[in-house]
């Protein structure tokens, strides 16, 4: 497979992207200074931009952007950066992508109420224009975010976390966002239930795999990526590719590994060893085997659309989501 450039995917819609970006930056003004101020922070470090990029390739299978789509792509943006602003402050989060988060620049108090206004911009986006059937859209995939992550926190706890339970936390924290923007490009354009929901799936699907590769990155040497190798052990996260070496191993084995995970994580030889096991177990060849099955789901959805340049990007960009190296 040739490498495949976000950069050549987004030209496909680079006119929709243009008219996005003074877009978001008019809706994000204020006439408070310091909020201006901020807005233009979170404005001058936003990253890929993958969220708008889906919502105007998906927006183009079935008819043409309008102003809605673009309301649809700002709305989206507004409530997931509220939602990555307050997440910042849970975490206690100095940093986002390379740059330092609202909270590490301006304390926690403020960097919630930016959050908080964040919302309301992307509510009164919506309520003002009448777009309700967006702001559905995306208000179901806010509520999935928040309860994913609840879920994922309960079951951390006591690190009893099954497949099952892993792809629903994956689906509401990461899939349900990616589904709500294909979801809302159709709508945007078209009032065919059945067209959107395909969307919604096909959004879902690329999500899921993209989360599963990420969880990958965890078990694979630093060289290929730029990061160290582990980081999901050391924070006690329960990823696919360390369930799947748990459920196959035995009794004994199990409740030495777990025990490292509990009380060791802070050894990097302890923590090497964790990995070793996951690598013997086949723990990397089955989760790489259930993302290629979310490809060729995410593909099968997508195929149902007519062919179009448009078309041809999204099915890239799944290629793009299981061949990234960062």
């Amino acid at each position: 497979m040739s490498e495949i450039s976000l950069d050549d995917i987004k030209h496909v819609v680079q006119d929709d992207m243009k008219d996005f970006e003074k877009k978001f930056r008019d809706s994000m003004k204020s006439k408070v200074m310091l909020l201006d101020k901020i807005m233009s922070y979170i404005v001058k470090r936003n990253g890929k931009q993958m969220r708008p990029m889906f919502v105007f390739l998906s927006a183009h299978l079935a008819g043409e952007v309008n102003d809605s789509t673009q309301r649809g792509a700002a709305l989206i943006e507004l409530l997931h950066t509220a939602t990555l602003v307050h997440d910042d402050v849970v975490d206690d989060s100095d940093y986002r992508r390379g740059m330092f988060s609202i909270n590490a620049l301006w304390k926690n108090k403020i960097a919630v109420l930016v959050g908080d206004y964040l919302l309301s911009k992307g509510l009164l986006l919506s309520i003002n224009n009448g777009d309700f059937h967006l702001l559905k859209i995306v208000s179901n995939a806010v509520r999935e975010m928040s309860e994913g992550e609840l879920l994922q926190i309960e079951k951390a706890r006591n690190l009893n976390i099954t497949e099952e339970i892993y792809f629903e936390i994956i689906r509401q924290k990461t899939a349900s966002l990616i589904a709500s923007c294909c979801a809302v490009g159709v709508a945007s354009v078209s009032s065919d239930e059945t067209l959107i929901e395909r969307a919604k799936l096909f959004g879902e699907k690329i999500g899921m795999a993209f989360q599963v590769k990420d969880d990958l990155f965890d078990y694979e040497t630093s060289e290929m990526i730029g990061k160290p190798v582990g980081i999901d052990i050391k924070e006690r996260k329960m990823t696919l590719p360390l369930i799947y070496a748990l459920n196959k191993t035995s009794w004994l084995e199990k409740k030495r590994i777990m025990f490292i995970i509990k009380n060791q994580t802070h050894k990097s030889a302890k923590v090497r060893e964790v990995l070793q096991f996951v690598r013997e177990s086949g723990g990397i060849e089955y989760t790489r085997a259930v993302m290629e099955k979310f490809r060729t789901e995410a593909y099968a959805f997508l195929d149902e659309f007519p062919d179009s340049i448009y078309k041809k990007a999204l099915r890239d960009l799944v290629d793009y989501t299981i061949a990234r190296k960062h």
